[in-house]
């Protein structure tokens, strides 16, 4: 039975990584040199690298269940984070990875999850 980390497995865990890498490296700057002018924001950006920290994790090691879990939230942070931040612009005065659906990385945290759940669904729950 394949694993997480076969055929296009390989390139999702790939792009999380990126995205785990790029997410992290952006929420550090951010709190680190201007928290201060938009928290909110900043640690949603912070959140979203553990989550994507969190699903590179799990899809490379194959542990389904977490993997899951971790691109459920992430899917949901996503749609969440996005509407809110077209409703409320105010509330976020600069950008987190999620903001917008995922503008400034070219929707593709909107997408991510969505490929990683069917993935996840093809390949189907290990067998006892």
């Amino acid at each position: 039975m394949p694993d997480t980390r076969s055929g296009p497995g390989r390139l999702l865990v790939a792009v999380y990584a990126i995205f785990a890498l790029a997410a992290t490296a952006r929420s550090g700057v951010q709190l680190s040199t201007k928290f201060h002018t938009a928290p909110l924001a900043y640690l949603l950006s912070a959140l979203a690298a553990v989550v994507y920290i969190l699903a590179t994790v799990c899809l490379a090691r194959d542990w389904r269940q977490v993997a899951f879990v971790s691109c459920s939230v992430e899917l949901v942070g996503v749609l969440v984070i996005g509407t809110w931040s077209l409703v409320d612009n105010a509330a976020f005065p600069d950008q987190t990875v999620w903001s917008d659906y995922g503008i400034g990385y070219g929707f593709v945290p909107l997408v991510l999850p969505v490929l990683g759940l069917l993935w996840l669904r093809r390949l189907g729950s290990r067998p006892a």
